[in-house]
């Protein structure tokens, strides 16, 4: 039977709704691409990565940059091109996941890509900043071969499409472990109550340890094969779109919230764990996020946090089992159980 998304199984984190698709392409213009690279797609053996592609818009991002920030919960990674964008609050380029030694490789994709859109770049013109988030995904893929190359974010970003998101073991998220099990790409989105905006959230979810997973409030992982726990510190990148008229300083305290998203599933944002989360507006005007005596933050921030925790949930339960190098095997969530332990906590 095909893994399915939370709700599909009549599971429902949080109380406020999600937009139609409940993923980040929710927020008009936002675009996602994938390329997965694994022996069953035509990679090579030990092979089990790829690269992810956000589009803030499908138009040229230089001309047409938008407004953003990041966070950094835990700075335990190898990200490109936060510091440009924190400084000026601004995004110019698609944002990419990938792996940890792959980052260099999908930022010249990523160079590639904006070139092609934009003849006068960095030829008299400006220079792009090219953002790459990453995970390393080394226990199910041979990071040493560095199998992601330039071409690959290049198609990513090429492959980008709204509307529904395909999450698990896809792209960025192919070799992704969560909580002992198999993680990934996930996605939701939530509307802002009693605003026309929306909060979309996608995850390449990489972090924790198997006996902390707790699962709409349930601690579910000590009750979960024991005997299998591998503690891991592991990463997660989170990507925040809105259309919220949000500038800068607004969006990164909207991308903080992330960290609370993802200590609902049981993260202590542990010492070897990158955790970052990066936010953008496709609005194209600006105002005041603390306008209303700080009522559409205080929505925006709920609705962000339940995002956060219910794209996590959908990497987890969308996510198949993947057999990668040497034959190294990291098996998807045990759903039928978990749902057995969520009803006799009462959660149904």
């Amino acid at each position: 039977m095909p893994r399915q998304r939370l709700r599909a199984l009549g599971l429902r984190p949080g109380v406020l709704d999600p937009g139609p698709q409940n993923a980040i392409t929710d927020v008009k213009g936002v675009m996602v691409g994938h390329v997965t690279i694994t022996p069953a797609t035509g990679g090579p053996e030990g092979s089990a990565t790829g690269v992810t592609a956000i589009l803030p818009h499908g138009g040229d991002l230089i001309p047409k940059r938008l407004r953003a920030a990041s966070h950094v919960v835990n700075g335990f990674g190898k990200t490109a091109g936060l510091v440009q964008l924190d400084e000026l609050g601004e995004i110019e380029s698609p944002i990419f996941l990938t792996n940890t030694l792959a980052v260099g490789a999908v930022l010249e994709g990523g160079v590639r890509y904006l070139l092609e859109a934009d003849p006068d770049l960095a030829d008299g013109g400006p220079c792009p900043n090219v953002i790459v988030g990453e995970c390393n995904d080394g226990f199910l893929n041979d990071l040493r071969s560095l199998f992601v190359r330039p071409e690959h974010a290049l198609a990513a970003a090429r492959a980008a499409t709204a509307g529904p998101v395909q999450e698990g073991a896809v792209g960025g998220g192919t070799g992704m472990v969560t909580c002992g099990w198999k993680g990934g790409i996930g996605t939701s989105s939530r509307l802002v109550p009693d605003t026309p905006f929306t909060v979309g959230v996608l995850v390449q979810s990489n972090f924790g340890s198997a006996q902390d997973l707790t699962i709409l409030g349930v601690p579910v992982g000590r009750h979960l094969h024991p005997h299998a726990f591998r503690p891991g510190d592991g990463s997660i990148m989170m990507i925040v779109a809105t259309d919220l008229p949000w500038d800068a300083l607004s969006l990164r305290r909207l991308a903080a919230r992330t960290a609370m998203g993802v200590a609902r599933l049981g993260s202590v944002a542990a010492h070897g764990s990158g955790d970052v989360a990066i936010a953008f507006s496709t609005a194209g005007e600006t105002a005041p996020a603390h306008a209303n005596g700080g009522t559409v933050p205080t929505a925006a921030f709920h609705a962000l946090v339940e995002a956060t925790e219910e794209a996590i949930l959908n990497a987890l339960f969308t996510a198949d089992t993947v057999t990668g190098r040497e034959g190294r095997t990291v098996p998807a969530l045990p759903v039928d159980e978990v749902r057995e332990l969520l009803a006799a906590s009462g959660v149904r």
